[in-house]
């Protein structure tokens, strides 16, 4: 816990892992999130100031997963009469796969897209979010993806992930013990709280332009405001 475990990789993330048991994990991450995650209160916080019941604004969710973020999103914009459009991408077929079998979810976009496939295509939207990717991107890869945020937002990011602690990890080995049988929740998400940063390395990481928020329990929220950013940063 002292360090990042870096150099180990999610069982989910391999192309090749069993397919029955992905889908099963991503079923799962809809429970799981919804207690850990804490999405609801970074809606209301963060995001309700800046939508409108009469102005349509647009949500991009990098590295969609499940959707479960996504649709809940749009949910609960929809729910307080907010017009919010949003477009939830992944690089992963398969995550696109699994969504594709979901009921429809009014106001929501699934693509399989990376950031940079956005940046290039020159899309751009008011608000980008992501759930629980941070901790996936290898070193090299987190300064690109953190530059694209900024790029494709025009109003705010807020990436939000776990909080490397031995608390966190001693609890969620605990409570995923009947999440495991059939799945990867147990192993991936054990794994991915070790491949998780603490607030002051992810501060260092990010750099200038960004500030990480600790949340309860064992979050960090990494957020960009393209409104308050300095004169000539990206965003």
């Amino acid at each position: 816990m002292a360090r990042r475990e870096s150099e180990a990789h999610e069982l989910m993330d391999d192309p090749d892992c069993d397919l029955a048991a992905l889908h099963r994990t991503y079923a799962q991450f809809r429970f799981v999130n919804r207690v850990v995650a804490g999405w609801r209160g970074i809606y209301r916080r963060l995001l309700v100031p800046l939508l409108s019941t009469t102005r349509t604004t647009t949500l991009l969710d990098v590295g969609f997963g499940a959707g479960d973020i996504t649709r809940a999103l749009a949910r609960w914009a929809r729910h307080d009469g907010l017009r919010l459009e949003v477009t939830a991408v992944d690089p992963d077929p398969r995550a696109l796969d699994y969504v594709a079998e979901l009921p429809t979810e009014p106001g929501v976009t699934f693509l399989r897209a990376t950031s940079d496939d956005l940046v290039r295509a020159g899309r751009s939207f008011d608000l980008v979010v992501s759930n629980h990717v941070l901790h996936h991107l290898e070193p090299t890869e987190l300064p690109a993806v953190l530059d694209d945020s900024r790029r494709l937002a025009r109003r705010l990011v807020v990436h939000s992930d776990l909080a490397r602690s031995r608390l966190a990890y001693a609890a969620y080995e605990v409570a995923s013990v009947p999440l495991a049988p059939g799945s990867f929740v147990r192993y991936d998400g054990l794994l991915s709280i070790r491949r998780s940063y603490r607030a002051a390395e992810l501060q260092a990481a990010a750099g200038p332009g960004w500030r990480v928020e600790s949340r309860f329990p064992a979050r960090l929220l990494l957020v960009h405001d393209a409104a308050t950013a300095e004169p000539g940063a990206a965003g």
